[in-house]
């Protein structure tokens, strides 16, 4: 049978190259996104995939969006093999200089949305998993949540509430054979990045730190590699963790020498 998966935030970044690189893979995808121009550019990168590639408009943040989307996509008895929730935004700026709106906005999207889009999921993941054949929600966390940085101080705290989630939320779906993991990668390589290395790697009071120890920056195909190794069968003992893939960067401070 073919493996089913819903990736959010799937319109860009990371859940972008997840999308596709499943589909490659032969998987069938349910993509999800706010951005039907990304959506579009996910259809024709991937037009070989013909129909195990549906997507569909959907608000994360929205109760009612996402009931409906979930419902549209998975009739009773759908299965479904897996969730990436993937759908993600950064707002620059000090703690305590942060609006109310951009606050909110973090903490919707990257909390309250993989919230909403677990409980929507679950009841097919439940239906569908098996000992063998474990299904599986992954979060797409932060290094943030591990080792946060002055000037993103609120996204943050939205990536470490994740993180919580999702080891009581594994704990939780233990039972019913649904392994919930998340990845924590350090700065990905995308187009938000490639504006603030344009002015000079500094935005406000958010500064980036250059390349990890090992000297290289997190690909988005870093993290796909990693996603579908969570998804294989050498992973079915592993769930209620936060998985670092930063180089080393969260490892140790890189002191001066005297």
């Amino acid at each position: 049978m073919t493996p089913t998966i819903v990736i959010t935030g799937a319109a860009s970044g990371v859940g972008f190259a997840a999308a596709a690189s499943l589909l490659s893979k032969g998987w069938k995808v349910f993509a999800l996104d706010r951005d039907e121009t990304g959506l579009a550019k996910l259809r024709q990168a991937s037009a070989s995939a013909g129909s195990r590639l549906i997507t569909k408009v959907c608000d994360v943040t929205s109760p009612d969006s996402v009931s409906r989307t979930f419902s549209d996509i998975l009739p009773a008895g759908e299965p479904l093999n897996a969730l990436l929730c993937s759908a993600g935004v950064i707002r620059i700026g000090p703690v305590a200089e942060m609006s109310i709106e951009d606050y909110d906005t973090q903490f919707n999207i990257n909390t309250r949305g993989p919230w909403l889009c677990a409980k929507a999921a679950l009841p097919a993941l439940k239906r569908t998993a098996t000992e063998q054949n474990p299904a599986h929600v992954i979060m797409i966390s932060s290094i943030s949540a591990i080792r946060p940085k002055v000037g993103s101080g609120v996204y943050a705290a939205t990536k470490a509430a994740l993180s919580q989630l999702t080891r009581v939320l594994a704990v939780e779906c233990a039972a019913d054979q649904v392994l919930v993991n998340a990845i924590a990668p350090s700065t990905i390589n995308t187009p938000f990045i490639s504006n603030i290395r344009s002015a000079g790697s500094r935005v406000g009071s958010f500064k980036l730190s250059g390349t990890s120890p090992l000297g290289r920056v997190t690909e988005p195909e870093d993290i796909c590699a990693v996603i579908e190794f969570l998804l294989s069968d050498g992973a079915r003992n592993i769930t209620g963790v936060t998985l670092p893939v930063d180089g080393g960067t969260s490892a140790a401070f890189i002191g001066q020498s005297s």
